[in-house]
């Protein structure tokens, strides 16, 4: 395995995965994963169709337990935390889903209300606010009363970015976010993710295979290889192109251009 350093500027391990196995029943699909989430980083988790990267994010998030192994939030196993503790963490963790999951027959404004509703005892009016200005930080000021089906799909995602932020959260995930968008949209929301890093001082997951996206905002990575079973790198994508020896590494980093590289 191919392990690198992520970056010149260290940062303060937030969450550490440890001998994790995921599986469905009997079928092992990955083995053996061990990484770091370093706080504030833009983490990608990476690999092939069907090796296991949307299956890793749900036991990071608490939404499948994992066959064996260990998810720390700092010095927290959560699997193996007090419930009042693992719904701490839950709290602080803001989800994107690939298809944005809003609800159709909600407005936007609706959608990003939910978790305040949920979570907080902001009155009608507060929540209005807050909601209004969660929608203008994605670029969707004015359309709170618009629904799920009369926006474009990258605005959809844009809103399903405003209320995984509803509750300011330290951490956040995102499944496949350029899934189904054009280039232009895609690169729009890019730059809308490393502007709430930086904003927001979140640490970000995000679930891709898409190159721009993976060499635009990843500072840290883990690769995961689906005839292994297991990962076979981690660290910078660009350093992992540069300095990897794997052929597989290099052909997913460079889609099969791998003229000139040496193998």
């Amino acid at each position: 395995m191919t392990t690198l350093q992520q970056q010149p500027m260290k940062t303060d391990p937030y969450i550490i995965v440890r001998d994790l196995t995921m599986a469905y029943g009997d079928y092992v699909i990955m083995r053996d994963l061990n990484f770091t989430v370093g706080r504030g980083d833009i983490f990608i988790i990476m690999g092939g169709s069907g090796c296991g990267k949307s299956t890793l994010m749900k036991i990071m998030v608490g939404l499948k337990e994992p066959a064996r192994g260990q998810v720390f939030y700092g010095d927290l196993n959560f699997w193996e935390a007090f419930p009042d503790d693992r719904k701490h963490i839950v709290k602080n963790i803001g989800i994107l889903y690939q298809s944005g999951a809003l609800w159709s027959s909600m407005t936007l404004a609706e959608n990003v209300a939910l978790p305040l509703e949920e979570y907080t005892d902001l009155g009608p009016n507060e929540i209005r606010e807050l909601v209004s200005f969660k929608l203008s930080m994605v670029g969707l000021a004015g359309y709170e009363d618009f629904y799920p089906a009369e926006i474009s799909g990258g605005m959809r995602k844009r809103a399903g970015i405003a209320r995984a932020i509803a509750l300011d959260p330290d951490i956040l995930f995102f499944d496949e976010p350029s899934a189904g968008l054009d280039p232009v949209s895609a690169k729009r929301l890019d730059d809308l993710i490393l502007e709430l890093r930086n904003s927001l001082g979140a640490t970000v997951v995000v679930v891709t295979h898409e190159l721009a996206s993976i060499f635009a905002i990843g500072n840290n990575s883990v690769f995961l290889d689906s005839e292994t079973r297991t990962m076979t790198a981690a660290g910078n994508p660009q350093m992992l192109l540069e300095n990897s020896q794997d052929p597989k590494i290099i052909n997913f980093l460079m889609r099969g251009e791998t003229e000139g590289h040496i193998l």
